[in-house]
């Protein structure tokens, strides 16, 4: 059964930086595709950033520029990360990390979510 656990988030400061990682286990082969969605209070969940095991990668247009998905590890370590410069207040919502979708569109593994707060 597959496993994302995510690590990071918390509060920043508008213009500040923060980064969220996310570990997969419990699989045979690497997920193909691993990524970050959000969701803010009353608003669709929506896709930040994915990536896939050969580095090709999707943004949300909100975030180009600012933020970076990376991914590293094998099999057992594969880990996703997304570094997030230039926060707004507009990127405050629970991260949640995805796993199994496609570059356009979540698949069936979640984690548990992680607070990004952006606040002065």
């Amino acid at each position: 059964q597959v496993r994302l656990v995510e690590s990071g988030g918390g509060l920043a400061q508008p213009g500040g930086s923060m980064r969220l990682s996310c570990s997969a286990s419990g699989t045979d082969f690497r997920i193909y595709v691993l990524g970050w969605y959000r969701q803010a209070p009353g608003k669709q969940r929506e896709l930040v950033a994915v990536i896939t095991t050969t580095g090709s990668t999707n943004y949300a247009d909100s975030v180009k520029g600012r933020f970076t998905i990376s991914r590293d590890g094998d099999k057992d370590t594969d880990t996703v990360h997304l570094q997030m410069n230039n926060l707004k207040f507009e990127d405050t919502a629970v991260y949640y990390c995805n796993g199994h979708g496609s570059l356009y569109g979540p698949g069936s593994s979640w984690g548990q979510g992680t607070q990004v707060t952006v606040s002065s």
